[in-house]
């Protein structure tokens, strides 16, 4: 009996085998040197509420459960296109200026995606900004259709974290 259990268990492991390998874990990290004090920097993205203020696709930002900057808020961002996003806060640290957050539902070709934004302080008002995300395409199926590939997943991704990146450096520095 214990080799029929151990031999079907074996047997839809291998069965789900393709499956897993069809939609890989995907990475992203951007980071950007800013010249201004990781103080000043954390101080403009810290507030899970208000990625509208320097993030350029999203012009709309509200907290729809939950208390901003507390973990499990769960954040309806409304992009410039009329796309939606919602997020929920895994984890926020002021003193180590970082936060965690995962996409819930919205209109990033992604799926499973947990990401997390932290500022680091380089040097006398010199600071670094980083933001990493793991994620899968969202149509995880073996053969996806066109623009549902790694490529789309990985080049959407990438191309929202260096607009955010390179504006909030823009702001920042301004200021």
């Amino acid at each position: 009996m214990k080799i029929i259990r151990a031999t079907a268990v074996a047997l839809l492991v291998l069965s789900c085998a393709p499956g897993w390998a069809a939609a890989p874990r995907l990475h992203t990290t951007k980071t950007i040197t800013i010249d201004a004090s990781a103080g000043k920097v954390w101080s403009a993205v810290k507030d899970f509420d208000r990625l509208n203020t320097w993030h350029p696709a999203v012009v709309k930002d509200e907290i729809v459960e939950g208390k901003a900057d507390r973990v499990g808020a769960v954040r309806l961002l409304t992009l410039k296109d009329g796309g939606t996003i919602k997020e929920k806060l895994l984890a926020h640290d002021s003193a180590k200026r970082t936060f965690k957050y995962s996409v819930l539902e919205g209109v990033l070709p992604v799926s499973g995606y947990t990401s997390t934004f932290s500022v680091k302080s380089t040097g006398k008002n010199k600071s670094s900004a980083t933001w990493s995300g793991s994620y899968k395409r969202k149509n995880t199926a073996e053969n996806p259709g066109a623009k549902e590939d790694d490529k789309t997943a990985t080049d959407t991704v990438t191309a929202v974290y260096q607009a955010g990146l390179d504006n909030l450096k823009k702001l920042v520095e301004a200021k």
